[in-house]
């Protein structure tokens, strides 16, 4: 294929889907629903993103929350947004979906009048269309006579732009308006009209992918070889037959009079924990060797590979693989016949859940409870007081950041409150701390629970833990240590967040260049895998070699280190600076009371008013910022 701004456009369903989070039982009896994108266009598109097509999709949503949700969500997994509608007039789709068992899958389409289903011709621009080497179409797009008449034009710009075209059949028996609501997840109801329809439109295709079923609407006959030789009388695309745990069978050309006798790819046995997305997971995993021009053998491999991953996995959207956890199945395959239960597999699944890289981050930390109640203490304070300082923290920060490329605070629930609900808009790296303030050995500041805990917080807030760890600590107390922090971990994976870790030997142990890498080794070795490690600044090159080391070898796709204060003056805070210039792990800084302590200190003694506090704060934060700027890693 020519070279081209993007590979795949996509046209179709975008809704949000709300899962039911307990398995095993009745929609009616579902209490508790997890909320992803969904809509097979919408999931195809992200798919494809995260095995390193560059993606698009023309759709649209409704002009409130859940639209806006759906196209945060698909720019931050690198989808092209640039031609999604946000319609003032109707509504983003919704699918109410659950796991009845391993064969029944409920769902409810609300979809009456929604916002893609109002997608016109006029909404089509060619000069996208031209800009990408295939179009994807999917099925329910010609079920009505407005989107039949827009994916029909969409045909048109790209036969005379040179662009391929794909159709997934996508058939949905009740958005044909065949079956009633309560009949989501039916997916075969033969019918001629929706045949004659269909037949109409495969002659223009290149690529036609489908399940049997799907296959048999399309070529008007529940025998599936007779349904493909239907098929090819009217087009003479490759077809794909989806087969399940069977795997998948592609015609490029003459179709056989036995279908083994197609080019057959045979399936993964997996566990099925959830059918829904699976076929979506396969034709991103199809398209991203198709688009490479890959051996049909190596784009069913792919495909059956995806498909099998998602499968395993809660969600559509949000389950799709990205490319170094896909190749690793494909290639290595999985000693798990429930992939979700493969540690390998998860760890780099994470990758694919980062809605967002972050380059630097330059944190002002203000997480800090016991300190503040001290320095209340100190001047005959009410701990009501913590709360509005924090407040002016806030706002100073704000301030200091005004017109730079990110914020990033670390903020506490009990003082703090105000300042994190409003800092966690999308915009912040935001963390947020589970210790008890000095524990040793660590206690959550919740007590056991962490994981119910986790699942309250906005997706967004970072995980942030402290843990006062030596090497050389007593072994008791080291598997203790571990233990909490694997039970924090696995939490963070349960409600798909970032976790930092934050080491700090107890005071009084030596330290040497090799400390905190050995530390972190025996963190990683206990299957614990945080995203960001926030550290004291190392003493030389030699102790960042040795941290340096432990991140590549244990964990290469780490997001990195920032650095921590430990209430250090400036001249000390700028040498750590000037060591970690020559470190490209070192991601940034946390500092929090060589920027605050001063203020507070005066504030609290009512020696300072709100105004000049703000300003005090801003002005060291902004500091800061200047001076890392000045010397962060090349």
């Amino acid at each position: 294929m020519a070279d081209h701004r993007l590979d795949v456009i996509c046209i179709g369903r975008s809704s949000v889907d709300l899962y039911g989070e307990q398995v095993g039982c009745r929609l009616e009896d579902t209490s508790s629903f997890a909320k992803y994108v969904g809509g097979c266009a919408t999931n195809i598109s992200v798919g494809t993103s995260r095995l390193g097509l560059r993606s698009g999709l023309i759709t649209a949503v409704g002009d409130e929350q859940m639209g806006r949700f759906i196209i945060e969500t698909l720019a931050a997994e690198g989808v092209d947004t640039s031609q999604i509608k946000s319609d003032p007039d109707r509504l983003t789709a919704l699918v109410i979906l659950g796991i009845r068992d391993r064969k029944s899958f409920p769902h409810i389409f609300y979809r009456e009048d929604c916002a893609d289903m109002a997608i016109t011709a006029d909404d089509i621009n060619p000069d996208f269309i031209a800009s990408a080497k295939s179009l994807l179409l999917t099925g329910t797009h010609f079920s009505t006579p407005g989107v039949d008449a827009m994916s029909r034009a969409a045909i048109r710009h790209a036969k005379a732009a040179g662009t391929k075209v794909i159709l997934d059949i996508d058939y949905r028996p009740v958005l044909w308006g065949l079956t009633g609501h309560a009949d989501g997840e039916g997916r075969f109801v033969a019918s001629d009209t929706v045949t004659d329809h269909l037949k109409t439109i495969l002659m223009d295709c290149d690529l036609i992918v489908g399940t049997e079923e799907e296959i048999h609407i399309a070529g008007g006959s529940t025998d599936t070889l007779a349904a493909v030789k239907s098929i090819r009388a009217v087009s003479s695309a490759a077809i794909v037959v989806k087969r399940g745990p069977l795997g998948c069978v592609v015609f490029p050309d003459t179709i056989p009079d036995d279908i083994e006798d197609g080019i057959v790819a045979r399936g993964n046995t997996v566990e099925v924990f959830n059918t829904l997305g699976a076929g979506d997971g396969f034709m991103s995993g199809f398209l991203s060797g198709w688009v490479r021009e890959e051996s049909w053998a190596r784009c069913c491999a792919l495909g059956n590979g995806a498909g099998a991953l998602v499968v395993s996995r809660h969600g559509c959207a949000p389950a799709m693989p990205n490319l170094e956890e896909l190749k690793h199945y494909v290639d290595q395959g999985s000693d798990h016949f429930r992939l979700r239960e493969d540690v390998t597999l998860n760890r780099l699944h994470r990758i694919a859940g980062r809605k967002r890289q972050w380059p630097e981050v330059c944190a002002l930390a203000f997480d800090h409870r016991a300190q503040f109640e001290e320095i209340a203490d100190r001047h005959n304070a009410s701990f009501e007081n913590i709360s509005r300082f924090k407040d002016l923290i806030g706002t100073a920060a704000r301030q200091a950041i005004n017109g730079r490329d990110a914020g990033a605070v670390i903020i506490d629930s009990i003082y703090g409150a105000d300042p994190l609900a409003e800092m966690t808009d999308g915009a912040w790296w935001i963390a947020r701390p589970v210790e008890k303030p000095g524990s040793l050995p660590l206690e959550f500041e919740v007590g056991n629970e962490i994981g119910l805990h986790l699942r309250s917080w906005p997706e967004a807030q970072i995980a942030k833990c402290l843990v006062f760890y030596h090497p050389d600590d007593p072994e008791a107390l080291r598997q203790r240590q571990e233990s909490k922090l694997k039970d924090l971990y696995l939490a963070c994976v349960e409600t798909d967040r970032d976790l930092l870790v934050e080491v700090i030997p107890p005071e009084g142990r030596p330290v040497d260049a090799q400390t905190m890498s050995r530390a972190m080794d025996n963190i990683y070795d206990a299957g614990i895998f945080p995203d960001w490690w926030k550290l004291p600044p190392p003493a030389d090159d030699a102790s960042w070699t040795s941290i340096s080391r432990s991140i590549e070898q244990h964990d290469p796709h780490c997001r990195g280190v920032i650095l921590l204060g430990l209430s250090a003056p400036l001249e000390d805070i700028k040498r750590g600076f000037d060591i970690a210039a020559g470190h490209p792990l070192c991601k940034g800084f946390a500092i929090g009371r060589t920027v605050f302590q001063d203020a507070a200190e005066a504030w609290f003694a009512s020696d300072m008013a709100d105004d000049a506090v703000i300003a005090d704060i801003s002005g060291r934060y902004s500091e800061l910022l200047d001076l890392w700027s000045k010397n962060r890693p090349s």
